[in-house]
């Protein structure tokens, strides 16, 4: 099954690492992802852009209405994902549990429709 972590938080849960530090939490990231990798686990994962680099768009009576910035004011915003193929729920809890972001932020774990396109 299909799982997607979604990582949640805010930019003062980071800021008080120095350069190095951040450099060294984007390795530990890169670092999981090659393990998850090796073990058949990972299909995706990225980072996204800061929160207010985002569009939404929103498509009412049939009028496109696009606005700047996320969908809600919120102090936690989406800031990366990963997508993992796990047995069951509890590996996917553990899964997420790895995630070094987890130390700092929330992570949100979903089961994903099924259905969808598979990469192989």
């Amino acid at each position: 099954m299909r799982y997607l972590c979604l990582i949640y938080g805010t930019d003062e849960q980071t800021s008080h690492l120095s350069p190095h530090e951040m450099n060294m939490y984007i390795d530990e990231h890169i670092d999981y992802d090659a393990q998850l990798q090796a073990r058949g686990k990972l299909v995706a994962s990225e980072a996204l852009q800061p929160a207010e680099t985002a569009t939404v768009v929103r498509m009412r009576r049939n009028e496109l209405s696009v606005t700047d910035g996320p969908f809600a004011e919120t102090s936690e915003y989406l800031g990366g994902f990963y997508l993992v193929e796990a047995d069951n729920d509890e590996e996917a809890l553990e899964l997420a549990a790895g995630i070094p972001s987890a130390r700092f932020s929330s992570i949100e774990v979903r089961r994903v429709r099924g259905g969808g396109a598979r990469t192989p």
